[in-house]
């Protein structure tokens, strides 16, 4: 039987985190092809150290995507995450772009030809999950860790909070209770500021109104334990201090922890590349599977081989919470929606320039948008699903 009474941790980067700039600026490339060619394939890879970035990768698309484009694209990345000091500054950096055409070996292998359909981008494993703790049905340690640095992050950009810089980190510890959260022992939040005569009590100030506000009303009491830029100043932020690259922030853009992870990134690949497709539609089914009551808890993995439309394989894991049978489950999820890559993109709209707003903040919990942005977030299955329940 699984704990009841536990803490748990997750931590969340910002906008501003060295890696989290490198997965913006590889989802931007992302989106600057799928805008031009829906079909486009994207493979970027970002590096980012003081006043210097470096883009590579393999691409296919229209050739009116140019390498001046591409770089001009990297800048507006860095100036809309704020960056504008002396080590890193989204106007002087020096950007290299090192993009190619894709390998025709892997190309033979995901494209459509003849009575093939269009394979998977790789191999690998994909999982998806949702819980009950939260309304957006995702853990609360790292649905309030995003909220937090999100929150702060809006205070920064509209000139209410000019002190704090775009790099920061947070991590939330929450109690649990019969198997539910309850409250938080400790937050850990750590800023850039850019005033460097400020002391850690001082950013404690600025930023404890927003910390609160983000949290559930009761959830931090009088023994939750604060750790606010606990090294002292923190001026020197961002790539300038430490070198990003993109893809290193799986957990953080995934569940914080609390579900399995494949280990394939997601930012700056296209989505035939099922690392980001597949994941998207595990969380997807997961979600639904939760939303129509079929259990409290939902753990969805998928496998794929390279050059192989359908999944090798499809398993549920519903941790003990469940009101119905997995295995019909995992059969009942094949006919819900196809999980070829072609039908995952087809179901979920994924050829859509949606993707740079992905970057920061994690993938999942998020509101489905208009233009088909977070569209694995919907929870249109539901009544598909909800005649399974036994």
């Amino acid at each position: 039987m699984a704990r009841q009474n536990y803490l748990f941790t997750s931590e969340s980067v910002s906008e501003g985190h060295p890696d989290k700039v490198c997965d913006r600026v590889s989802d931007a490339v992302v989106d600057a092809y799928l805008r031009e060619m829906p079909e486009a394939r994207v493979a970027c890879e970002t590096l980012a150290t003081t006043n210097r970035i470096v883009i590579a990768g393999e691409t296919r698309g229209p050739a009116t995507i140019t390498n001046d484009y591409i770089a001009h694209l990297a800048r507006m990345a860095v100036k809309d995450i704020g960056y504008e000091q002396d080590g890193f500054h989204w106007e002087k950096c020096d950007i290299a772009v090192h993009l190619h055409a894709q390998s025709a070996h892997i190309a033979q292998g995901v494209d459509a030809a003849g009575n093939k359909d269009e394979g998977a981008g790789d191999q690998g494993i994909m999982f998806g999950y949702a819980c009950r703790e939260t309304d957006e049905l995702m853990p609360a340690p790292i649905l309030f860790s995003h909220k937090i640095l999100r929150d702060l992050a809006e205070a920064r950009k509209s000139g209410k909070e000019p002190v704090l810089g775009p790099d920061a980190k947070s991590q939330v510890t929450v109690r649990y209770e019969n198997g539910k959260p309850v409250g938080v022992t400790s937050i850990v939040l750590s800023t850039q500021h850019l005033d460097p005569s400020l002391t850690s009590m001082d950013v404690q100030k600025i930023v404890e109104p927003y910390i609160r506000s983000a949290l559930p009303e009761g959830w931090v009491s009088g023994e939750t334990v604060w750790h606010v830029n606990p090294t002292g100043a923190f001026v020197i932020g961002g790539p300038d201090g430490d070198a990003g690259l993109t893809g290193r922030k799986i957990i953080v853009d995934t569940y914080g922890g609390a579900a399995p992870h494949g280990g394939g990134a997601f930012s700056g690949k296209d989505p035939t590349k099922v690392d980001r497709s597949a994941a998207y539609a595990a969380r997807y089914l997961a979600k639904n599977v939760v939303a129509a009551d079929l259990a409290d808890r939902c753990t969805i993995q998928l496998s794929y081989a390279i050059g192989v439309s359908d999944p090798l394989s499809v398993y549920v894991d519903l941790h003990g919470t469940g009101r119905c049978d997995e295995a019909k489950l995992e059969t009942t999820l094949r006919e819900v929606m196809r999980l070829s890559p072609r039908g995952i993109r087809e179901h979920l709209n994924l050829n859509n320039p949606v993707y740079e707003r992905t970057a920061a903040y994690g993938h999942f919990g998020r509101q489905p948008e208009a233009d088909g942005g977070f569209s694995w977030e919907k929870t249109d299955l539901v009544d598909d699903l909800r005649p399974l329940a036994g």
